[in-house]
């Protein structure tokens, strides 16, 4: 590592000299630990660009992923380059006022095409004692996105960019971050790293876990965007099916669905709370059918959706009022199937039911009076920007489009990227052996990313790490470092506002430090119901593959182990012929 402009042999402040957040938090105290700070080769820090400024009495509250809190912090941040590139990757780190100061890093990622949650993710650091940190990958700032940096130009991939948005930067987040907070607060005990993301956040944290097993203590993942080849395309299939069906339901005809399913699978977990916590047996005994006829109503709106950065949609939503038709919930049984070629086979899987139906949004046409196709623009930009490599946000039209073509848009994303996205290597070996810890948390009712991606990936990492042993002993080997907890009723990466009454997993950070720190494994998942007329309620969740069952009237869970649910999880993705972990 080279530090720009700066000796390094300029002394560093310790902390026998300095015992306040003022004392510290000074760009020429930040510039010695950065000096002092053994990086890696090839690295040059820039003098020039290094920031530090105090900041006193920050309050953060209705977060989702950790508690209300009030503190103090400093905030630094400041450019580096790497050797042979014209670039300058920015990091922004806040750490915690000495005394306050565990001896904890935590890095945090981002979603989407971002690679950082901009400042929102920094707070659950510092109300544990950890220095936390974001990057910008180098694509320009903070706020930009892999997206707008992805193309250098139509059919030519910045390859530097979509290495950093890999892997690479966050795994140099996490050195220079780790180096840097121990210099700064002249630190010779051991530094506990942890990370803590959610979407693509949460593929951002396998990323590291996979090769990486040093850098890390623990990681916190919730619903990873893994699996980029399939996951991208996914978003699709609605639009695929409604296009094949040439059927576009009213949104409120599939909300009408979701509802009644939800309605008729609350109790199936032995208790009624609005909460679908069984969506296996939800699977095993819903009737589709058994919706049709039934009446909707909603009434007009206008909203505005950011769909993503630089894209957003205003629509002028009419009255809807209806029944649910045969053709809609043949629509919706079909996309709950999941991807199948032409001839049958599996290509992957989609959301449970009690899930809501974002993806397959129609628009009204107030020049015809009718609705039709929305493409989501999720899958749309990946397949005309990542696949076929032009600069554009969304795909026209889907003429032509058939659910074999879906298939083969994923396979080539697998094939193009399975080194840099995919994100599914198995063998976790070096990370186990090096003692970390993994706690995964997924919502069971995830609109965008399926439950059942973090299913199959626990159990390819089982069955890679243990092939020898039954599915319970295999199980429980795994339990003993890597953990996975389905949220009931939980949406993307936070509580659903239709299934309001579902608890929340708020403090699993400071679960795995314990975990990790004092050696306390978590049989069960604290959670909080943050939101409806049971907030505040506490809950617990129960590990994978043990499943929820309420009995007493609804007063007493049980984590009880079902095989016919467990089945419902099981895929045999038999359209490749490659395994897909």
């Amino acid at each position: 590592m080279k530090f720009q402009q700066l000796s390094v042999g300029a002394s560093l402040l310790g902390l026998a000299y300095a015992t306040s957040l003022k004392d510290v938090c000074t760009a020429s105290h930040a510039k010695s630990a950065l000096s002092a700070s053994d990086f890696m080769e090839g690295v040059s820090i820039k003098a020039s660009t290094v920031t530090a400024s105090p900041v006193y009495n920050t309050s953060v509250s209705g977060q989702i992923f950790f508690p209300d809190a009030t503190f103090d912090y400093c905030n630094v941040t400041f450019a580096y380059s790497h050797a042979g590139r014209d670039d300058q990757v920015w990091l922004e780190l806040w750490l915690p006022a000495p005394d306050k100061f565990q001896n904890r890093w935590l890095s945090t990622g981002g979603g989407g095409f971002a690679i950082n949650s901009g400042s929102r993710s920094l707070p659950g650091g510092i109300m544990y004692g950890a220095a936390a940190g974001i990057t910008d990958g180098g694509f320009g700032g903070f706020t930009e996105q892999v997206d707008s940096v992805f193309l250098l130009a139509n059919g030519t991939i910045n390859r530097d960019a979509l290495y950093m948005f890999g892997y690479e930067a966050h795994h140099e987040l996490t050195v220079i971050g780790k180096a840097f907070t121990k210099s700064f607060f002249g630190s010779k005990d051991k530094l506990y790293a942890y990370y803590q993301g959610c979407s693509e956040g949460g593929r951002e944290g396998w990323s590291q876990v996979q090769r990486y097993a040093d850098d890390w203590d623990g990681a916190m993942i919730g619903a990873p965007a893994m699996r980029y080849g399939q996951q991208q395309v996914n978003h699709l299939l609605p639009n695929v099916v409604e296009q094949t069906m040439n059927y576009y339901p009213p949104p409120c005809e599939l909300e009408k669905i979701m509802n009644l399913t939800i309605a008729s699978c609350d109790k199936l977990d032995g208790r009624e709370d609005g909460v679908v916590s069984r969506t296996d047996l939800c699977k095993l005994h819903f009737d589709m059918n058994s919706t049709i006829g039934a009446s909707y109503h909603c009434a007009a709106s206008s909203s505005t959706i950011n769909l993503k950065k630089r894209v957003s949609m205003s629509s002028n939503t009419p009255e809807q009022s209806g029944k649910v038709t045969a053709k809609g919930a043949a629509a919706a049984k079909k996309m709950l199937e999941g991807l199948h070629t032409l001839d049958g086979k599996r290509a992957y899987i989609w959301y449970q039911p009690s899930s809501s139906f974002d993806d397959a949004q129609t628009q009204y046409n107030s020049d015809t009076g009718k609705w039709e196709l929305s493409i989501t623009s999720l899958g749309g930009e990946w397949v005309t920007r990542f696949l076929e490599l032009v600069d554009l946000d969304n795909l026209p039209n889907l003429q032509n489009v058939t659910y074999d073509t879906l298939t083969e848009w994923m396979k080539l994303g697998w094939s193009r990227y399975e080194d840099i996205l995919q994100t599914t290597m198995p063998d976790l070996t070096p990370f186990h052996a090096a003692g970390g810890k993994i706690l995964t948390v997924h919502g069971e009712s995830d609109p965008s990313i399926p439950a059942g991606s973090s299913v199959h990936y626990h159990n390819s990492v089982r069955k890679t790490m243990y092939p020898h042993m039954s599915y319970k002993d295999g199980s429980n080997a795994l339990a003993d470092w890597y953990r996975l907890y389905l949220i009931p009723g939980a949406a993307h990466c936070g509580p659903s506002d239709y299934q309001p009454n579902g608890p929340f997993p708020q403090t699993t950070l400071e679960t795995l430090i314990q975990w990790v720190e004092k050696g306390v494994s978590p049989k069960r998942l604290n959670a909080t119901v943050l939101q409806g007329e049971h907030e505040g309620e506490k809950q617990e969740i129960c590990p994978w593959p043990l499943r929820p069952l309420w009995k007493n009237n609804g007063t007493t869970m049980d984590c009880v182990f079902h095989q016919a649910s467990i089945d419902t999880w099981t895929y045999d993705f038999d359209a490749y012929k490659l395994p897909l972990y």
